[in-house]
């Protein structure tokens, strides 16, 4: 089935949003292939399992079926008719329900459309993206007491996306841009050292960047006239030098983000900075939600 489309169908009781997203993260390792995500949502009845199923008939070799219900007989009744049509398919929550239910000697619930998660951090995430947009760029630096993490940077070094994502996690995230010959803000004295960290980028993709953004802005704003090296190599090199010096003496940690997802980031970031603050003797906030595999009180800062 080389250059075709593969059909990725999700047969779930609530949105299917959870086999979707397994989905995407399959297929970024399938870079070559084209994919093609088909959801079958809130489906709980014999009579919504059949309609899904029939839209499977014909081409069984180019789509695959992933399932998220909760009820054992449809999920049985999704796995018959696939094995009947030759079509493969993968039911992600039966088997860590049964395991569970094995482990704990306590029944799930199995109720369909139950939320996520919802109710423990929903709340703690639109207010942490309020308070990132809040804080974005340097802005409102009186409220740098309240961050959770504080990203320090260049223009252009990925400040803001990577604020953004943290804020989605659920953490109070500031960004403050850092420009030579002019002193960082006064208010970064007030925030714990382990919270600050410090983004550089290497000074080619900085500059490959920089001129993209002059490129689209540049028109009628006068960007494309500059004259302080803002896309220039050389000085972007002594500038990144600089900046990375100052990052460190600010006792910020100093972390290289080209070609490093997002989400890769903003991983590391967030480990990194709990490290950090174990050994202060202090903490980041717990998300709701996000339980550990290992808790704080047995958790050792390291050696």
């Amino acid at each position: 089935m080389a250059g075709e489309v593969l059909e990725v169908h999700v047969i779930a009781d609530s949105t299917g949003e959870t086999a979707a997203r397994l989905a995407r993260a399959a297929q970024a390792q399938f870079p070559s292939r084209r994919f093609r995500i088909i959801r079958h949502p809130r489906i709980t009845s014999v009579e919504g399992v059949l309609s899904a199923v029939e839209s499977l008939k014909g081409r069984p070799h180019d789509r695959i079926v992933l399932t998220t219900l909760v009820n054992p007989d449809l999920r049985d009744l999704v796995n018959r008719a696939c094995d009947e049509m030759g079509v493969r398919h993968s039911d992600l929550l039966g088997p860590t329900l049964r395991s569970i239910e094995e482990i704990t000697g306590t029944e799930a619930d199995l109720v369909p459309m139950r939320p996520v998660g919802v109710e423990a951090d929903y709340f703690t995430r639109i207010g942490a993206m309020h308070y990132v947009i809040q804080h974005d760029d340097g802005q409102h630096l009186e409220g740098l007491r309240s961050a959770d993490i504080v990203l320090l940077g260049a223009s252009r070094s990925g400040k803001t996306p990577l604020s953004m994502y943290l804020g989605y996690l659920g953490y109070r995230t500031a960004n403050v841009p850092l420009v030579l010959g002019i002193d960082p803000p006064a208010q970064l004295a007030a925030v714990d050292r382990w919270r600050l960290v410090g983004l550089t980028m290497d000074p080619e993709r900085l500059v490959e960047i920089r001129k993209e953004r002059v490129g689209r802005l540049g028109q009628g704003t006068g960007l494309r006239n500059r004259k302080d090296g803002y896309a220039d190599l050389a000085r972007v090199y002594d500038e990144v030098d600089q900046i990375v010096a100052l990052q460190r003496r600010l006792g910020a940690v100093v972390m290289n983000t080209t070609s490093v997802a997002l989400e890769e980031s903003a991983a590391k970031i967030i480990e990194t900075v709990e490290r950090r603050a174990l050994q202060a003797g202090a903490h980041l906030r717990e998300i709701a939600g996000e339980p550990r595999a290992t808790p704080r009180a047995s958790a050792k800062p390291p050696t």
